[in-house]
């Protein structure tokens, strides 16, 4: 490999995290730790961006590769990470300028940026400011969100797990509800994530093989919620089978466009706070049909259930780590590593590459194809395109039945720079 000047690498997480982001981390730090001549330390932003922001630098360098190799099983955030979106540098430069000093003052030639679409659009704009400057700093993004969202990648690292859990938990909750049917709960509710794309509550369709298995009614963000027809699904299933078993997305929205349950907070990113479809969709069938109900919020569950992470999604998100420091050493920036599906059965897929500019802030909905007829479920398309991505198993090791999880404490590198920066609030 040429290309990339010799220097120091950082390397951050960004948004919500994953049970497969830290085996992404795992993938940068082995693959950054074959080439010492180009790439002499390795850090993480404590926290994310804002780690580096603040100079709150991890130094990965000194941390034996046995405990390195336990990122590969374990969820979460390993380094930290936040919610924060830079400002627009072409109205306010100074967060910007400051990731620059905190390059320069440690060497830094390589970045690379573990996120979704908001995430993507930093690492282009810190790319373009750096290019503007004549600097050596390759920026490369990597692509990481369990809503599935991110276009021209086949998929997101991350997604396959939530898929995993979501499927496995709805067939197992089915059996529940089925049995106790006759004298209990006639309907389930879970409620999963998925702000504008549905591709968690279609994973939930893999749980049943026909129209008639659990879940029976899936509401999507693409498909407007119409409440009488709706209903009519729901009697029509509990007289026909006993029960109902229904997965709503939690930005499952109106004709009007508006969501079923939405707050009047906001995230960091301008995004209104969701929670509480599931409820919503509760009281509507309890006052209208009278049924008893049971609903539930997979909320963080979905997206850390490492225990039950999907094999092929392990090894996707490895793979895009060292494929991100591949692109780094050729002296790329601007760019992100992205899945090629090669083909469906068997599942064959490589990596590509793609630019930031394609990708940043971006969003990729459901195609109309993977949807059922009636829109409450998934097509054999969406069933085709869903299942590779569940496949294979990849437990951690357990100890005294609980899984052994990395617990790492890097040392703090010493700031260099001599005044502290405080972010917006």
């Amino acid at each position: 490999m040429s290309g990339g000047a010799a220097g120091t690498a950082v390397y951050a997480q960004s948004g919500g995290v994953t049970a497969v982001i830290n085996a992404t981390a795992f993938g940068v730090l082995e693959a950054a730790r074959r080439h010492p001549d180009r790439i002499r330390a390795l850090y993480a932003g404590r926290n994310g961006i804002l780690g580096v922001l603040r100079e709150e630098l991890l130094d990965l360098g000194d941390i034996p590769e046995s405990e390195l190799a336990a990122l590969l099983h374990t969820p979460g955030g390993a380094f930290g990470s936040c919610r924060y979106k830079l400002a627009d540098p072409e109205q306010d430069a100074r967060e910007y300028e400051r990731l620059l000093q905190v390059f320069s003052a440690h060497g830094v030639r390589y970045f690379f940026y573990n996120g979704g679409g908001d995430s993507q659009d930093t690492a282009l704009k810190v790319a373009r400011l750096a290019a503007r400057r004549g600097l050596a700093l390759s920026c490369i993004g990597i692509p990481k969100t369990v809503d599935n969202d991110l276009p021209l990648t086949d998929n997101c690292p991350g997604f396959g797990s939530v898929a995993k859990y979501v499927a496995v938990s709805v067939r197992e909750a089915a059996l529940d509800v089925a049995s106790m049917s006759d004298t209990s709960t006639k309907v389930f509710i879970l409620e999963v994530m998925g702000r504008h794309a549905g591709w968690i509550a279609a994973a939930a369709g893999l749980a049943g093989q026909r129209p008639e298995e659990p879940p029976q009614i899936i509401l999507f963000p693409e498909v407007p919620f119409e409440p009488k027809r709706f209903l009519e699904a729901v009697r029509r299933t509990v007289r026909g089978t006993g029960y109902c078993v229904i997965v709503v997305s939690e930005g499952a929205r109106d004709a009007a466009g508006r969501f079923l349950a939405e707050s009047d907070e906001r995230d960091a990113f301008g995004h209104a706070q969701l929670g509480g479809a599931a409820p919503a969709v509760a009281a509507l069938v309890r006052r209208e049909l009278g049924y008893k109900i049971h609903w539930a919020v997979a909320d963080y569950l979905q997206r850390s259930a490492r225990h039950l992470a999907s094999r092929v999604d392990v090894e996707q998100a490895r793979a895009l780590g060292r494929a991100a420091v591949k692109l780094a050493l050729e002296g790329q920036t601007g760019v992100l590593p992205i899945i090629l599906r090669r083909s469906d059965d068997p599942y064959r897929w490589e990596i590509g590459s793609a630019r930031l500019e394609e990708v940043a802030n971006r969003e990729r909905k459901l195609p109309p194809e993977y949807l059922r007829e009636d829109g409450f479920g998934i097509s054999a398309a969406g069933r085709r395109y869903l299942e590779p991505l569940i496949r294979g198993e990849d437990y951690p090791p357990y100890a005294n039945g609980l899984p052994c999880y990395a617990r790492l404490t890097p040392r703090r590198v010493t700031p260099l720079l001599p005044e502290s920066f405080v972010p917006r609030s």
